[in-house]
């Protein structure tokens, strides 16, 4: 009986590959997934909601990981980078005991290392100096202002040189963005004496003052680099791009989206835009948003916290954006996407600001880690957890809803799902043509329902999961959900026509 099902499955579905390009509707774009893994975090290739939201998921608060306790760390810590490279996790960040203006002598950066991204130690390097001593972890110090923001990169470019294997960039709008590379991400020198970028290349009033940062775009193919200014009064964010990661094309200002529309702009302290590890063509930003003059405490409570008297009259959270390439960030979620905890020490000016890059601690677990309690003897690291492709969900009630794609084309063999559901939630997947019409042996009378919660749960339907015959083929999806959270899904596997020829 299954076989001459499948049978029959495979006839409808030869009938429909010979006509599957008529079925395109004037003005129809098809975008090309290939075999990218996609998330719900945008609308790009959303086309229809029933009853399904988009839904942005706040990470898990797993405590504080590393005080900045040390003589030569303090209380005005900050503009963090989190790097992981293969087992090892990479932690770099301005030691600063006493505030004092942006680039001064007594800033240095400091170094960390974990083996899960969870429990981190201080090496004592012995580079440099500090009190007589240099039992310490300073890893770049007398390098001044590089060492006011100085941000770390791992290059994966193919053919990057042994000795240029790591990269940064520092400095404030007095010296221009200084390019530093390391061999082994410790010992760092000048890639050039002269700034690889300077006030004269960017056309705005001020500049450089916040953590920039940069990294290699295997989408692009090219390095990328993100930049703080001042546009009317308002911090914003440029980016340029580079072949050789010191000659820099001219910068072009973000601009937000925001549901198809412009999104408000707001003060962005930094940035923190980074590929995501699991999808690197979608660039995630979990920035710092600042909210000058926004005062919560009163001056008793200030001084209940120790914090130092002028940094208690603004307050800040994370927020997200996404990008994939280009000019435009999208807000597709406006609220705090890590709210201030409880607690006076929280509600401080210059908390809260995000580290450098989201990393995978765990099979099923990302984490996300945030500098807090600035300017105050407890400033500390903290981290916060999601699951896997986390951020965001398209989500349904126990009542139900739909969601259908734009028309893709993708390259693969099975499709898999990372999702939630509830005991009495389901997913159920149809493959519809490019008109809508659902294609034989795809249909939702044929899908089987996905009851569960994993993060890749290969989809079946009746006659198995093998959607290799209509890869490169335009097709949608509709998605049928029902109190449950689907995260992202992904084309994967060999194609059977691809590796028959």
């Amino acid at each position: 009986m299954m076989r001459g099902l499948i049978v029959v499955a495979g006839l409808l579905l030869a009938s429909w590959t010979i006509n599957c390009r008529s079925s395109l509707r004037a003005g129809d774009d098809v975008i090309d997934i290939g075999s990218r893994r996609e998330l719900f975090v945008d609308h790009l290739l959303i086309d229809k909601l029933d009853n399904v939201r988009l839904v942005l998921n706040r990470p898990r608060d797993e405590g504080i990981v590393m005080p900045f306790d040390k003589p030569w760390e303090g209380p005005f810590c900050g503009y963090c980078t989190v790097i992981k490279e293969g087992d090892l996790y990479r932690l770099y960040y301005r030691g600063s005991p006493v505030g004092g203006a942006d680039g001064n002598s007594g800033e240095s950066y400091c170094y960390a290392e974990s083996s899960d991204g969870v429990s981190w130690t201080k090496p004592e390097l012995n580079l440099y100096e500090f009190q007589g001593s240099t039992k310490n972890n300073i890893v770049l110090a007398d390098a001044a202002p590089v060492t006011h923001n100085f941000c770390p990169m791992l290059d994966d470019r193919p053919g990057v040189p042994a000795e240029e294997r790591f990269k940064a960039i520092g400095g404030t709008m007095a010296s221009g963005l200084i390019a530093m590379a390391s061999a082994d991400g410790i010992h760092w020198q000048r890639m050039r004496e002269e700034p690889v970028m300077t006030t004269s290349m960017v056309p705005y009033d001020y500049m450089f003052d916040s953590q920039n940062l940069a990294f290699w775009s295997t989408s692009e193919n090219k390095y990328l680099c993100y930049f703080r200014v001042f546009a009317d009064g308002i911090r914003r964010i440029c980016r340029t791009t580079s072949d050789d990661f010191v000659n820099w094309s001219p910068p072009t200002l973000m601009e937000y989206r925001h549901h198809g529309g412009e999104a408000p702009i707001e003060h962005l302290y930094t940035n923190q835009t980074h590929p995501y590890f699991r999808a690197p063509h979608l660039y995630v930003s979990v920035a710092a948003r600042f909210m000058p003059g926004r005062q919560v405490l009163s001056e008793v409570q200030a001084k209940a916290i120790n914090v130092s008297p002028q940094y208690f009259k603004d307050t800040s959270d994370a927020v997200l954006m996404t990008s994939r390439g280009g000019h435009f960030y999208d807000r597709t979620f406006l609220e705090g996407f890590v709210r201030p905890g409880i607690g006076a020490q929280n509600w401080v000016s210059r908390t809260n600001y995000p580290a450098l890059n989201i990393v995978q601690t765990g099979a099923t677990e990302m984490s996300v880690y945030l500098n807090q309690d600035y300017a105050q003897p407890t400033a500390h690291l903290h981290r916060y957890s999601m699951r896997v492709d986390g951020f965001a969900s398209a989500q349904a009630p126990f009542s139900g809803g739909e969601l259908v794609t734009k028309v893709v084309t993708f390259t693969g063999r099975e499709l898999s799902i990372n999702f939630g559901t509830s005991a009495a939630g389901s997913i159920r997947v149809e493959i519809q043509d490019a008109s809508g019409k659902p294609i034989p042996g795809f249909a939702l009378s044929a899908a089987i329902e996905q009851i569960g919660n994993e993060t890749q749960r290969v989809v079946t339907w009746k006659h198995g999961s093998d959607v290799s015959p209509l890869s490169g083929k335009p097709i949608r999806l509709r998605v049928v959900i029902k109190d449950a959270d689907l995260y992202s899904f992904q084309f994967s596997g060999a194609d059977k026509t691809l590796s028959a020829n």
